[in-house]
């Protein structure tokens, strides 16, 4: 009998330390979508610009080239989309896990110990 208590116990515990995980992952990922969203934008208003675009680098304020520009925030946008999609991967296994932790814990389950 205690072992199955031990044993629930640390699937108890297993299961806060993955939704603890998952919690940080959705933080991670509500940044970058929100750096996402930033770098879109910043896109379209780079299209509908003129040529003369500036760069803030540091405390300076640069004339730079629109092409470069436009290359970098694509580039930049590319790794988000890549970051987004591997933070989602993540949650989706850790929300797995803790699904199938749940389902041994009588708890969870709506069993009666």
């Amino acid at each position: 009998m205690s072992g199955d208590f031990s044993q629930e116990s640390s699937k108890i515990q297993e299961v806060q330390i993955l939704e603890h995980t998952l919690n940080q992952i959705l933080m991670q990922k509500q940044a970058f979508d929100f750096e996402l969203q930033e770098t879109e934008s910043a896109l379209t208003e780079l299209d509908s610009s003129s040529d003369d675009v500036y760069k803030i680098i540091g405390q300076l304020m640069l004339k730079t080239n629109k092409s470069s520009v436009k290359e970098e925030l694509e580039n930049k946008k590319k790794i988000l989309e890549l970051r987004t999609k591997n933070l989602e991967k993540q949650e989706n296994q850790i929300n797995d896990k803790i699904d199938s932790l749940k389902k041994d814990i009588p708890e969870f389950s709506g069993e009666k110990p």
